[in-house]
């Protein structure tokens, strides 16, 4: 699959079964010819699952470090099962957020009521939109993504793997940032985000498939339990508004210096190959 620039499309799900999501952030091209490293950050579902061949399948990655981006009631009912050696960090994005916590996201799938008064009417795409500008703008978001990258800058933290729940929301947001960081075009960053949703099919269809059984509509939740463009474009588009640039967001949103971005993409890229010589 290739993105609309011709830039190939890294998004392939790693084979452990227990992670559906989980997959190497490596391989794409940026926009000036240079390569994202393979093998140095992963992003991933919850960990919570890791058993015999999928332990011994994660173990051979050599992930050095976990960042859990999951509140402590997330982390509580589904904790990560980690190879020994692993470490764990806690970056907390969205904190005490009301908009997309476990406790809404619990009482939208055990009431149809409440998911129809707090969903119906399209309600779904825009509450879904903002939660995206919030991993912009909150400051517990800031706080959290600006320590998982000025950690990545370090050598020794990686390999290194970033995670939430499902992997698509939060994580999706950590994995663009950092190729926008790299200078993946836009259109390649939205594929790799998108790419959830085909992975995490199975996962969205027994969602449905329960909420369905309770006597919901499953199309009211569809929109927050998949992914969209627009959810996307939404964060993108609150960076640019709140920080003017990439360079902006993590300089002055995040507090990861430009000396800091510049030893990120060192680490990262792979210099462009070398034009041929004319002939």
């Amino acid at each position: 699959m290739t993105a609309r620039t011709g830039h190939p499309i890294a998004a392939v799900a790693l084979t452990i079964p227990s992670a559906p999501n989980l997959r190497d952030l490596g391989g794409y091209r940026t926009a000036d010819g240079a390569r994202v490293r393979r093998g140095l950050l992963y992003r991933s579902t919850a960990l919570d699952q890791l058993e015999g061949n999928d332990a011994r399948a994660f173990a051979r990655l050599g992930v050095r470090i976990v960042f859990d981006l999951r509140t402590e009631p997330e982390r509580r009912a589904a904790p990560d099962q980690l190879p020994d050696g692993t470490r764990r960090v806690i970056v907390d994005v969205i904190g005490d957020a009301e908009l997309g916590s476990p406790a809404m996201l619990h009482g939208i799938l055990n009431d149809p009521g409440l998911a129809a008064a707090i969903l119906g009417d399209g309600r779904a795409v825009a509450m879904w939109e903002d939660h995206f500008r919030d991993f912009v703008r909150l400051p517990s978001a800031r706080c959290a993504y600006g320590r998982l990258f000025r950690d990545l800058s370090r050598e020794d933290n990686r390999p290194a793997l970033v995670h939430c729940s499902t992997g698509k929301d939060r994580t999706g947001w950590a994995a663009a940032a950092f190729l926008l960081l790299m200078g993946v075009p836009e259109d390649a960053v939205m594929a790799d985000y998108l790419a959830s949703g085909r992975l995490l099919r199975p996962v969205l269809a027994r969602t449905l498939q329960a909420f369905a059984e309770k006597g919901g509509d499953p199309e009211l939740i569809r929109p927050i339990f998949g992914v969209r463009p627009g959810f996307l474009r939404a964060a993108i588009d609150e960076m640019y508004r709140l920080f003017g640039s990439v360079g902006g967001y993590f300089s002055d949103g995040l507090g990861v210096s430009a000396p800091v971005q510049r030893a990120l993409r060192e680490a990262f890229l792979e210099p462009a190959p070398p034009a041929p010589s004319p002939a």
